[in-house]
């Protein structure tokens, strides 16, 4: 495609000088570049088609980065990426030192806040807003709140402190209604209403006649008052819905978010308003690419395409889809069995479990913490609940995990899919840290299994052998190949190798598979599994202990992690030989493949063997 209208953009600025038709085939090349992109790197497609005409609008009304732009999630950010400086370089989307598949502040000025987990922009910008009214500054913050948002608690709690800032706070949020119903159709009349209230004459009219009103002796503010109360009466008819309203804000819409003039006028509208701002505009998740229109939640977040088809390439079954089927079969035999999702029924593998026992599948939406408290009450109550999360996004309930589940010693399966290295979707998705944090939970047992049938066994265990709440981490993808003479125990650990070698390799997980590799390179090397690691077992500990030098692989990171705690029982048992602890240390990874992280980290065989060689 002949990329006309780009080749005039060097900044949002020049946005402003194209004309309406001109910004209407502008929006064609951004969604030309961000499906042939997409198709060969893969990320988030269809919520990013839906918002093209609403970032162009925002960047045709605002002054980006002097008007703070806060994309809630960060998914929703390629158009802005394009617009802001990145289009030459989009194509590099999601590679190692490429452009992140999320906002972030590293990358460009423009990108106000750091992307990656949900319902944190309007929190985000209304800090940002009350900073520069606290510093006597004229700009706007606009927070764009995808309606997936909107099913996240601390949405509300932003709203609930956000709108009540009164006159002068300079924040407008714009709630992004793509799927899911947030008013019912009001018909032509409130349609009509929206229309004008979405037009900055309106504002002007409305502020000059209060101003006149409130002037005139004695009746001037009783009148004014009198008129609010009739206007609100009327609006409450028509809207049947007042809560943003009611909660402080002014609520315009619903807008037509496909159509650059009505975006144009309403954005403008808000700002007339000179008060927090609620615009709700409609749009199409995938717009544009008839594939996405039909299939959204297919290319929410997709892997490389072919464009006329839509079929992903072809990678085998993952870890994801063997929980999937464990789960759906053992709930067949067990109505206790209850699963949980927080948004994620297809890339958790619920999806045929959703299908077979609706009235036991539980989607919260994007609300981690109510899901664990949620899980809890299911526990309490008699049922076998299984929630299966994100490793990154299990992070934000960590408070309901101790005080709603482990201190009242109730049995909640987590399922910890993505654990480790993801690659593509960078430091704020990489399930790095919940070896670490659920390490320092009591009463918790973890898993993490290397293999499916590791997996099988790892929740047969958690589901009717272990006590308490149990947590099984797996990591995305497809099984890593295993040493054809390797076979699983169906213990909690297991020795692979020679165990009276000097040399010991502690790990885990899919470190496992990478150590065999280095083993058999190096020789004469014993490797101590932990199937189970959380408590560590202590024969596992008496094992390595056969060996003068041992050495921890882990795929996550090493302070607090499952290595440290190893280390602290050898050496209370009288270990007095040399201990070498290898993880990730204290950072976030950027982003990169799974294959480029694990060799950047020492975690892959040659990684290994160098260390080992080493000392």
């Amino acid at each position: 495609m002949d990329y006309k209208f780009f080749s005039r953009i060097t900044s949002p600025a020049d946005i402003k000088k194209l004309s309406d038709e001109e910004l209407t085939i502008l929006a064609e090349e951004i969604r030309n570049k961000m499906i042939t992109t997409v198709s060969k790197s893969g990320g988030h497609l269809a919520s990013n088609l839906g918002v093209v005409e609403l970032t162009i609008a925002l960047h045709r009304v605002f002054d980006s980065p002097n008007d703070k732009i806060v994309w809630d999630v960060g998914h929703q950010c390629y158009a802005h990426k394009m617009l802001t400086g990145r289009f030459e370089n989009f194509e590099t989307l999601r590679m190692p030192g490429g452009i992140s598949g999320f906002t972030r502040r590293y990358e460009s000025e423009h990108d106000i806040f750091s992307g990656g987990h949900s319902s944190v922009a309007l929190s985000a910008a209304y800090g940002i807003a009350q900073a520069n009214k606290l510093k006597n500054k004229k700009n706007y913050v606009i927070a764009v709140v995808g309606d997936g948002a909107f099913t996240g608690g601390m949405v509300y709690e932003a709203l609930n402190n956000a709108g009540h800032s009164g006159t002068g706070t300079k924040l407008i949020v714009i709630l992004n209604d793509n799927d899911m119903s947030i008013s019912k159709n009001v018909g032509a009349l409130a349609k009509y209403f929206a229309m004008i209230r979405a037009n900055p004459r309106y504002f002007r009219l409305k502020a000059k006649t209060e101003d006149v009103l409130n002037h005139i002796p004695v009746i001037g503010k009783k009148l004014a008052k009198a008129i609010f109360n009739l206007k609100t009466s009327l609006k409450n008819r028509i809207y049947k819905s007042t809560m943003f309203e009611d909660m402080g804000f002014r609520y315009m819409g619903p807008i037509n978010g496909h159509s650059i003039p009505n975006l144009t006028d309403a954005l403008k509208g808000a700002v007339e308003a000179n008060y927090p701002v609620i615009l709700h505009i409609n749009t199409v998740k995938g717009k544009g690419y008839e594939l996405a229109e039909k299939s959204p939640d297919v290319f929410h977040g997709i892997s490389a395409f072919d464009i006329v088809s839509g079929e992903k390439k072809l990678s085998g079954k993952s870890f994801s889809d063997v929980f999937g089927e464990f789960i759906t079969c053992a709930a067949e035999k067990d109505k206790r069995i209850c699963c949980i999702t927080a948004a994620m029924a297809l890339g958790t593998g619920l999806k045929n479990f959703s299908e077979r026992f609706p009235s036991r599948f539980f989607d919260v939406g994007i609300a981690e913490q109510h899901a664990v408290t949620f899980a809890s009450g299911l526990s309490r109550g008699g049922m076998l609940p299984v929630f299966a999360v994100y490793s990154t996004f299990l992070q934000r309930a960590y408070d309901q995990i101790i005080h709603d589940c482990a201190m009242q010693q109730l049995k909640i399966i987590f399922a910890v899919d993505r654990a480790g290295f993801v690659g593509d979707d960078g430091e704020s998705h990489h399930g790095l840290f919940d070896a670490a944090f659920l390490n320092s939970i009591p009463d918790i047992s973890v898993y993490s299994p290397a293999s499916f049938e590791e997996l099988q066994n790892s929740f047969y265990k958690a589901l009717y052998k272990t006590e308490g709440s149990v947590a099984i981490r797996y990591p995305r993808g497809v099984e890593p190949a295993l040493p054809e003479d390797y076979v699983y125990n169906g213990e909690d650990w297991q020795s692979y190798g020679d165990g009276s070698a000097q040399i010991c390799i502690v790990t885990y997980g899919r470190c496992f598979a990478e150590a065999c590799k280095a083993a058999k390179k190096l020789g004469n090397v014993n490797i101590v599994k932990l199937h189970r690691i959380k408590p560590v077992p202590k024969a596992a500990v008496l094992c390595a202990m056969n060996a003068k030098k041992i050495f921890f692989f882990e795929e996550g990171q090493r302070f607090g992690g499952i290595g440290e705690t190893f280390a602290d029982k050898l050496f209370k048992y009288g270990f007095n030989g040399t201990y070498k602890n290898i993880g990730v240390e204290g950072q976030f990874v950027q982003q990169d493949t799974v294959s480029g992280l694990l060799g950047e980290y020492k975690l892959n065989a040659a990684g290994i063997t160098e260390i080992i060689e080493e000392g």
